[in-house]
């Protein structure tokens, strides 16, 4: 099961989203402390819509304990200051992504730490970002992509009329 890491979000709508998009997925999503929201609000399980009660999430206190609880994990980071693409990472079954707060990314701190796992989604010069849930989706279907989108639903159907 991919796993989704949001590192200090401040967003409760883009949290909704990014848990939505989970469960579509079938991802966990990993909640790193502070979050500039909390999460019983009604913004948040909008954004989620009726998905949210059933979302596989855990909170951490800080970063410290993330790394604490989930030893011997390799964990890319979806940084604009990545050197590799995200699309060069050989994505498996079991991958970790984290997603820094919306105002400032994953820490410079915490990236030096890990040049050979912080990745990027290229973009025309002067665009700052990305939206965080938009980043997600971006990175998380190219990894399901990679897995030949295993376990999941892949023909559609119409509601009224027929092909």
């Amino acid at each position: 099961m991919m796993n989704i890491v949001l590192h200090e979000p401040e967003m409760p709508a883009n949290t909704g989203n990014i848990g939505r998009t989970c469960m579509a997925a079938g991802a966990r999503l990993h909640l790193i402390a502070p979050l500039g929201f909390r999460l019983d609000e009604k913004s948040l399980k909008r954004a989620g819509l009726d998905y949210w009660h059933d979302l596989d999430v855990t909170l951490y206190d800080s970063y410290a304990d993330f790394l604490d609880r989930n030893p011997g994990i390799t964990l890319y980071m979806a940084t604009t200051k990545g050197r590799r693409l995200y699309t060069e990472v050989a994505w498996g079954p079991d991958s970790w992504m984290m997603f820094g707060r919306e105002s400032a990314g994953i820490p410079e701190e915490i990236l030096v730490r890990h040049p050979d796992t912080a990745i990027r989604i290229p973009m025309n010069p002067g665009i700052r970002s990305l939206n965080l849930a938009n980043s997600v989706a971006i990175v998380l279907y190219e990894a399901l992509r990679q897995q030949d989108f295993a376990c999941m639903q892949r023909e559609g159907q119409l509601h009224r009329l027929h092909w």
